[in-house]
């Protein structure tokens, strides 16, 4: 065998040194590597192809030995596969993930089979990438290699931004106590990660003023929610009632951005005697919770209470005052329930308590006052709302208040679990407002005779939660 020693071989013109003839075979020892500073074609090892990286988006043919990444976005493309001889290669890429919605067709060169059969063949699935060798002409083109993108994850999860982020475990945590945008940049690949945790929380409702009678509490904010029963495992016992799980409207985060509206509380009318304001809507999506109805005007001859997420307690100063209705507008589950209503016979200057995300507000009786509804409790979500136990509190009632001490001593009775103020517990005494970005209700005033200001609803609060990691 002859040898030929030499450090290096150049073109005697142009750029381009061909290496024998047509059928030649050239062995390159184990470990031998052609390095960077140029291109070789036709000289790679059994199976591989050498990549062109200028994008095909139209019908073409291809050269054996190459590799294509060809865009299907704006339309199927049908590429002529070459010649086939034995030890021949060629590959192709997804260039756009659009392979699954407009094909890649491999079109057959005469009698070359693809398979081992005589048709064209279709590459139908997104992201792939796909490597055929030419063997004999009894199977003709076979796959020797193929994969998705899918299989290089980088991050499997949603990526998004907005309000102020946590983690808690494997979650991720958003929570908006403000008007903001949660933007979402990037979905997850697997469809049941995209389907995202949320509490929307609305303004809770003011409590009444003006002189001479008692205020019923305000009601608590539209209180609306979903969370997946996997993520939510029943590990402790709350301190009230707490909503089960899951409930609500899912919601499937796609790559955009959601607009989120966090409501205000409602404000007092003070010193008019007009009906107390009502909390404001807050909003994620397709999901909208009602802003809490105020308690009723507290002129002489009382008021009801006026509906909303939760209604407002019934006002003192006359009997049969009915609370505001709560869920209104509808929506399943409820949002929220009724006020308190004052009592039937006896004592007219107790109020009613505002209606709460669980329970309505108390009625006044005998007792005097009406407690505001508690509120509706969720788990794994930060530390907002009123946490008691490992749960957190969201649209309590406000108390109602009262213009005769109640058998116990107290003139008013305390708020629902959830941000909900208490009422005023002297004559003459202004009530709690409810606690900022829990959507609690205003406590009412207990007046003999000279009136004080209502108290104002809590603000809303929205919070969104998805995984991020295993």
């Amino acid at each position: 065998m002859s040898e030929v020693k030499v450090n290096k071989i150049s073109p005697r013109s142009g750029t381009e040194v061909t290496l024998g003839d047509s059928g030649d075979t050239f062995t390159i020892p184990s470990g031998a590597t052609i390095n960077n500073q140029g291109t070789a074609t036709n000289f790679g090892a059994t199976g591989s192809a050498s990549w062109t990286t200028t994008v095909k988006t139209s019908g073409f043919t291809a050269v054996a030995g190459e590799g294509y990444f060809v865009n299907t976005t704006g339309g199927a493309v049908s590429v002529n596969l070459p010649a086939g001889t034995a030890g021949a290669v060629v590959a192709f890429k997804d260039y756009a993930n659009t392979f699954d919605t407009n094909n890649l067709t491999l079109v057959q060169n005469g009698s070359d089979k693809i398979g081992g059969a005589a048709l064209n063949a279709t590459i139908a699935t997104e992201g792939i990438a796909i490597t055929l060798i030419f063997i004999d002409s009894t199977q003709g083109w076979l796959v020797t290699d193929d994969g998705t993108q899918s299989v290089a994850v980088t991050n499997p999860y949603i990526v998004a931004t907005g309000g102020t982020i946590t983690n808690s475990g494997d979650f991720k945590i958003h929570t908006f106590t403000g008007p903001g945008t949660f933007c979402v940049s990037k979905a997850a690949t697997s469809a049941p990660n995209n389907i995202v945790d949320y509490v929307v929380v609305s303004g809770g409702g003011a409590s009444g003023a003006t002189a001479g009678n008692s205020s019923g509490g305000g009601g608590g904010g539209g209180f609306r929610f979903y969370a997946n029963t996997s993520n939510n495992p029943q590990t402790c016992a709350p301190a009230a009632p707490i909503n089960n799980f899951p409930s609500g409207t899912a919601i499937t985060a796609t790559v955009a951005s959601f607009p989120i509206a966090v409501g205000a509380g409602g404000t007092s009318p003070y010193p008019s005697s007009n009906p107390a304001g009502a909390g404001t809507n807050s909003v994620f999506s397709t999901i909208t919770s009602a802003g809490g109805g105020g308690a009723g005007m507290a002129g002489g001859g009382g008021a009801d209470g006026n509906a909303g997420g939760s209604g407002g307690g019934g006002t003192g100063g006359a009997l049969n005052k009915a609370g505001g209705a709560g869920n209104t507008p509808p929506v399943s589950p409820p949002q929220g329930n009724a006020g308190g209503t004052t009592a039937t016979s006896g004592d007219d200057g107790p109020a009613g308590g505002g209606g709460g995300a669980m329970a309505g507000g108390g009625s006044s009786n005998v007792n005097g006052s009406g407690a505001g509804g508690a509120g509706g409790g969720v788990k794994g979500f930060g530390g907002s709302g009123e946490v008691s136990s490992c749960v957190s509190y969201f649209s309590g009632g406000g108390g109602g208040g009262s213009n005769t001490p109640g058998p116990a001593g107290p003139y008013g009775k305390p708020g629902g679990l959830g941000g909900g103020g208490n009422a005023g517990t002297t004559s003459n005494s202004a009530g709690q407002a409810g606690t900022t970005n829990t959507g609690g209700g205003g406590g009412g005033y207990s007046a003999t005779p000279s009136g004080v200001g209502g108290s104002a609803g809590g603000s809303g609060i929205v919070i969104i939660r998805y995984k991020f990691q295993n």
